[in-house]
């Protein structure tokens, strides 16, 4: 007897997971880092999976925002069916994302508030689509951040026998049961909203440098995001370093990172690529997390000083 089971899924979220009864499910940033010492960062800064983008990365409704509308695009050579539909994921600290069924420890989700459609999308090669959200709000919704996460997945690829094997003898089974891996592809984007008053602040703490190691060919800096509040974050991290009696350079960058409401820490790890020539020593490293929408509004600093 042949079975198959759900393979491979990369989403927009990092890290890995298993879900319950779908087998190995693995999430992933989109974009390449360095394996890490402490988890893979990032959260949606390019949608895209295989032949799939997706924009924008996230969408929130807050304030008097009832509508929004996400764009997937073919970017491959061959046609290609997608089922949209929510998902609820949860991060730990270490930033390992699994998908789940039950809110618990003041999760709020929001695929009861947002309807979506199409339900399904055929695409041609090079061809785009606009899938339409809208919120309804109930009258007594208590306030709050409401997060669901709406995954694009294409169904697994049926194999169809070629034209040299039709007609011919079937190939003999093997004894026993055997399984048979399909991958499946898809991307999954937060989709958030936000109702009465909610807020959020952000502290850096437990800075560390590690040095390069292993298979890492770079330093990296670790440390720990404290989120609290009502709402999540969403923004980019900026490392300087500052020699004494130097000019301070940028060493390392981290676009999209997040700390979902309502978990209140995360820990993260971000290779640093200090320019030739440039000694992490006798100076001054410092972290900035500012909004990823807007770029000059600053969430949290810290430094550390370097002996």
């Amino acid at each position: 007897m042949r079975t198959s089971r759900a393979g491979p899924v990369v989403c927009a979220t990092p890290s890995r997971t298993a879900p319950r009864g779908r087998g190995p499910f693995v999430l992933a940033p989109f974009f390449a880092l360095a394996a890490l010492a402490a988890p893979a960062l990032g959260e949606e800064p390019k949608a895209g999976a295989g032949d799939l983008l997706v924009a924008p990365p996230r969408v929130v409704f807050e304030g008097r925002t009832r509508t929004a509308e996400i764009t997937l695009v073919n970017t491959g050579t061959r046609a290609a069916t997608y089922r949209v539909s929510f998902v609820q994921l949860r991060m730990d600290e270490d930033g390992v994302t699994k998908e789940i069924d039950k809110a618990e420890g003041g999760e709020l989700f929001a695929d009861d508030l947002v309807r979506f459609s199409p339900r399904q999308v055929t695409l041609e090669p090079k061809a785009a689509q606009t899938v339409r959200l809208q919120v309804r709000k109930p009258a007594d919704l208590p306030p709050g951040e409401y997060r669901s996460h709406l995954l694009f997945r294409a169904p697994p690829a049926i194999a169809t026998p070629s034209a040299d094997a039709v007609g011919s003898a079937p190939a003999p089974a093997a004894e026993g049961m055997s399984i048979q891996l399909i991958p499946i592809y898809g991307i999954s984007i937060p989709i958030i909203v936000r109702h009465g008053e909610t807020s959020a602040a952000v502290t850096l703490s437990d800075l560390a440098l590690v040095p390069p190691g292993g298979a890492e060919a770079n330093p990296l800096l670790r440390l720990r995001m404290s989120r609290t509040g009502s709402q999540s974050v969403y923004g980019n991290l900026t490392i300087s370093f500052t020699p004494q009696g130097g000019k301070s350079r940028i060493v390392g960058q981290a676009n999209g990172v997040a700390v979902w409401a309502p978990y209140g820490a995360r820990k993260v790890g971000v290779p640093l690529r200090p320019p030739a020539g440039t000694d992490l020593a006798g100076g001054t490293m410092r972290v900035t997390y500012s909004r990823a929408d807007k770029r000059d509004e600053t969430l949290a600093e810290a430094e550390l000083r370097l002996p």
